[in-house]
C-alpha cells in the first residue's frame, strides 16, 4: 500500500485526531494554503470554542490558522487522506475503536504516541497493525516541544514506515519549512527510543532534584542511552536509531528542560515528593511513569540489563525510595564504557 492515498500533485486532507496542545501544534504546523487540516477532539463543547476564539487554552498566544478546522465529528475523517493519532498511548486503542469506522480504504495513520503495550512491551503500533490491516502505518518522533513546533520555531523529527521508500513518501507530505521530517525504515526503534527517554527523562529530574548535580545527569543520560540502544536492538530495532533524532536527540530534550513533563516529574520526585501524590487522579498525565514499569518488566524477560529503567521502574512503583536507588547505581560493579 502507498504511503498516502493523495493522488500525484494532489495535497492531502490531514486530519490530526487529539486536540491536547501537541495535537494543536502539529495542525497549526501543517497547516497551509493548499493543505485543510481538521482537528478532532472528544468534546463538542471545547472544540466549538477552540473553532470561535481560534485558540486553545493549552497554547495560549497561538491562534488557529484559517485551514484549521476544529471538530468533534469523528464522521468527517472520510475523506481524510492522512490521520495523525495524537493521543496518550494509553488510549490509542479507545481512539482506534472510535476512527477506523470512518475512515477511507486507503487512509494512512501516523502515530505520534511514545509508549509500550502494557500486555506485551511491544510497540503499540503491532496491535494497532492487526486491527487495522487496510492502512499503511508510519510513526512520528523526536525532539520538538508543542509551544516550539506552534510557534514555528526550527523542529527536526523522524518520520519512520515500515520502508524507506514509505517514509520518504510520507515525510515529504508533512514536512515544512521549519518542521523538518527525516525518514527512517525502523518504526520499532523509534517507539522505543519514544517511550524510553521518557523513562530516562525522569532519572535526570530525579538527579537533579535530588542536587546530584549536572555531572551526574551527563553521566545518566550517556549510561541511559546506552540501555535504550540495548533494549531497541533486543526488541529488533536499528542501533542508529538510538543515536538520532528519535533516541539520543530526543533525549537531550527531554532530560534537559522543565518544559517537558517527564523531567517535572523526576524532579518532584528527588525533591521528596511521593509518587502516589505526584500520579494521583487530577495530576498531568506522566507517560514516562508507565513505561518504566512495562519497559522494566520487558527488559528482564528478553534478558536486557538496564540498571537505570530498574531504577525508576522501583522508585515509581514505591519499591525502594530516592536515596536507596541512587546508593545501588552508585555500587554496581565498574564495566568497560561499551558494555
Amino acid at each position: 500500500m502507498s504511503a498516502t492515498s493523495a493522488d500525484a500533485g494532489t495535497a492531502a486532507k490531514i486530519a490530526v485526531v487529539g486536540a491536547g496542545a501537541f495535537g494543536t501544534a502539529l495542525a497549526t504546523v501543517l497547516a497551509a494554503p493548499e493543505s485543510e487540516i481538521l482537528l478532532l477532539g472528544r468534546s463538542a463543547e471545547r472544540m466549538a470554542a477552540m473553532a470561535a476564539s481560534r485558540e486553545n487554552p493549552r497554547l495560549p498566544g497561538v491562534l488557529l490558522p484559517d485551514r484549521v478546522m476544529p471538530t468533534a465529528d469523528a464522521g468527517r475523517l472520510g475523506d481524510c487522506t492522512i490521520i495523525l493519532t495524537v493521543v496518550p498511548s494509553s488510549a490509542q486503542a479507545e481512539t482506534a475503536a472510535l476512527i477506523l469506522p470512518h475512515l477511507g480504504p486507503a487512509a494512512a495513520l501516523v502515530m505520534c504516541a511514545k509508549g509500550l503495550d502494557r500486555e506485551t512491551g511491544e510497540p503499540i503500533t503491532v496491535k494497532l497493525a492487526a486491527e487495522a490491516p487496510r492502512h499503511s502505518l508510519h510513526v512520528l518522533s523526536g525532539p520538538g516541544f508543542a509551544a516550539d513546533i506552534a510557534r514555528g520555531l526550527p523542529t527536526a523529527m523522524t518520520l519512520a514506515s515500515g520502508s524507506m521508500a514509505e517514509a520518504e513518501a510520507m515525510a515529504a507530505q508533512l514536512s515544512r519549512r521549519a518542521f523538518r521530517l527525516y525518514a527512517s525504515q525502523d518504526p520499532v526503534g523509534v517507539q522505543i527510543s519514544g517511550a524510553l527517554k521518557n523513562v530516562l527523562a525522569i532519572a535526570a529530574g530525579i538527579v537533579i532534584g535530588a542536587g546530584l548535580g549536572e555531572s551526574a545527569r551527563a553521566a545518566l543520560i550517556a549510561r541511559g542511552l546506552a540501555e535504550l540502544t540495548r533494549f531497541v536492538v533486543a526488541s529488533g530495532g536499528l542501533p542508529e536509531t538510538a543515536s538520532g533524532l528519535a533516541g539520543l536527540g530526543d533525549l537531550v530534550l527531554t532530560a534537559t528542560s522543565e518544559q517537558s513533563r517527564n523531567y517535572r516529574f523526576g524532579l518532584a520526585l528527588g525533591r521528596g515528593e511521593s509518587p502516589e501524590s505526584l500520579l494521583a487522579p487530577g495530576r498531568p498525565l506522566v507517560e514516562g511513569a508507565a513505561a518504566a514499569q512495562i519497559s522494566d518488566r520487558a527488559a528482564k524477560a528478553r534478558g536486557v540489563t538496564m540498571p537505570v529503567t530498574e531504577a525508576v521502574a522501583s522508585i515509581v512503583g514505591g519499591r525502594i525510595d530516592v536515596k536507596s536507588a541512587v546508593d545501588q547505581l552508585l555500587s554496581r560493579p565498574l564495566r568497560i564504557e561499551s558494555a
